[in-house]
């Protein structure tokens, strides 16, 4: 499962081609210069790198994604609750809501999301 977890700038990256794919690597090229400001070199090891985790796929110079947006997601948000939180999802929320107040909308609709889960 270690594949799944990605740098900031790897996440940024692989945003970009979940964004447009199936994608010409030169189209990428172009993207990564614009969104990230990064040199052909950049974005083609940064490409190399991720087809080597196994989250890419560079097939006859068209890019894209082994994992879906929702994976990678689901694999560092547990992570980061694990890991900071000891796995304890109140806690993450409470330090998450420290100074944020939400609004009647906001709290009926995390009610609802928390009801759907419940066992």
């Amino acid at each position: 499962m270690q594949k799944y977890r990605l740098s900031e700038s790897e996440y940024r990256f692989v945003k970009i081609i979940w964004d447009n794919q199936p994608m010409p690597s030169a189209l990428l090229v172009e993207k990564s210069l614009e969104i990230l400001d990064w040199k052909k070199s950049t974005t083609y090891t940064m490409l190399k790198r991720l087809c080597e985790k196994g989250v890419l796929k560079n097939e006859n110079s068209t890019v894209t994604t082994l994992v879906s947006r929702s994976e990678v997601e689901k694999y560092q948000s547990s992570h980061i609750v694990n890991e900071t939180f000891g796995g304890s999802l109140p806690n993450f929320i409470a330090a998450f809501m420290q100074d944020k107040k939400l609004t009647k909308e906001e709290a009926e609709k995390l009610k609802q999301l928390i009801d759907s889960y419940k066992e």
